[in-house]
């Protein structure tokens, strides 16, 4: 069946356009000679649905009946054929709203997608709206099924993002994606963030990434020249700051990846805490009571830091710093130093 001009390319770009296929819509409701067009989508598993509109009509009606008249997949229906199993008042109060906006006709087609998204098309008018226009519909069934197909694709890669940006953002880990040139190609929204705490790393002209430190950048300059060169190359730790603590990961990506114009080469993830040691262990002070020599050491024991390691950076005996691991086990509830970690590092802290 031949189509009006844009209308397929307009059904399969609205799922990008907000309100999401307006423009379809627009163009359908004209290409039928209809008074309106409307989508309706469930999406698997749900009883709400959304409504789509272009137009003006008894749109709450129409969408009732379509959703209770057990419409069957890939087949056309008219007014009588949605109103056939209501009961007889609710047959005359749907013709009474018809005729009211002067809707004699009404054409609509049922499409499920293989993931189980339901989608209802409709077109309601006078006259016009003919046996030709619920050809349309059934000419459009097919290409509107792929749509929803990848409209439902779509949604589930942007709750798993969601998700994930989420769990990354509770880590306080982001990530971005470097050319060869060391250029940004991507990055998270966390990653910009990071990027304002201080001067470690910043933003440079050309997008390209720029490390305070110059030794780092000539590491990482080298790191993606040799990447470029095709080698395979294991990734690589770096410490940018001990305190506020910020280290990075370079790791070359896995297969091809294009974004805009150019190609990108290696994932960056960053991982940090903007807060000073100093900050953090004022906040352990408030938290959990502590004395501020019991939370300097509380805080370098989460770190995963031992006993011995932890008093030689505080200046103290290793005798000292037990008998202080000892009150500060009793005033967090900690039974030892690995369940001390997981109450500081899961505490609100984790939030600041």
């Amino acid at each position: 069946m031949r189509f009006d001009d844009g209308l397929l390319e307009s059904l399969h770009e609205g799922m990008f356009e907000t309100p999401l296929w307006d423009g379809f819509l627009k163009r359908l409701r004209v290409a039928a000679g209809a008074t309106c067009a409307m989508l309706v989508i469930r999406p698997e598993g749900q009883s709400d649905v959304a409504e789509l509109l272009a137009g003006e009509g008894p749109t709450a009606a129409l969408k009732g009946h379509m959703l209770a008249a057990q419409m069957r997949e890939g087949r056309g229906y008219a007014l009588d054929d949605l109103l056939e199993s209501a009961n007889r008042h609710d047959r005359d109060q749907v013709r009474q709203a018809m005729q009211a906006a002067r809707i004699t006709a009404v054409r609509a087609v049922r499409i499920t997608e293989p993931s189980g998204v339901d989608g209802w098309l409709a077109c309601a008018g006078g006259r016009a709206l003919g046996s030709a226009s619920g050809a349309l519909l059934l000419g459009l069934a097919p290409h509107l099924r792929i749509a929803l197909r990848s409209f439902a694709a779509l949604e589930r890669e942007r709750f798993r993002s969601a998700v994930t940006g989420e769990a990354f953002n509770r880590l306080k880990i982001a990530w971005l994606t470097l050319d060869t040139q060391g250029r940004i190609v991507e990055s998270t929204q966390n990653m910009e963030q990071m990027f304002q705490w201080g001067t470690l790393l910043r933003r440079g002209r050309y997008d390209r990434l720029v490390p305070a430190s110059p030794s780092v950048d000539r590491q990482l300059a080298a790191y993606l020249k040799q990447v470029a060169s095709g080698r395979t190359m294991r990734p690589l730790a770096i410490r940018l700051s001990q305190d506020p603590w910020l280290d990075m990961l370079v790791a070359p990506l896995q297969g091809d990846t294009l974004s805009g114009h150019r190609s990108a080469a290696v994932i960056v993830y960053v991982s940090g805490d903007r807060r000073s040691q100093a900050d953090r262990c004022e906040q352990l002070v408030d938290l959990f009571g502590l004395l501020p020599s019991e939370a300097r050491l509380a805080w370098l024991l989460a770190q995963a830091t031992s006993i011995a390691e932890a008093a030689e950076t505080l200046g103290i005996t290793v005798e000292t710093a037990r008998n202080y691991s000892k009150k500060i086990y009793a005033k967090t509830g900690a039974r030892g130093h690995a369940e001390l970690v997981r109450v500081i590092m899961t505490s609100v802290l984790a939030l600041s």
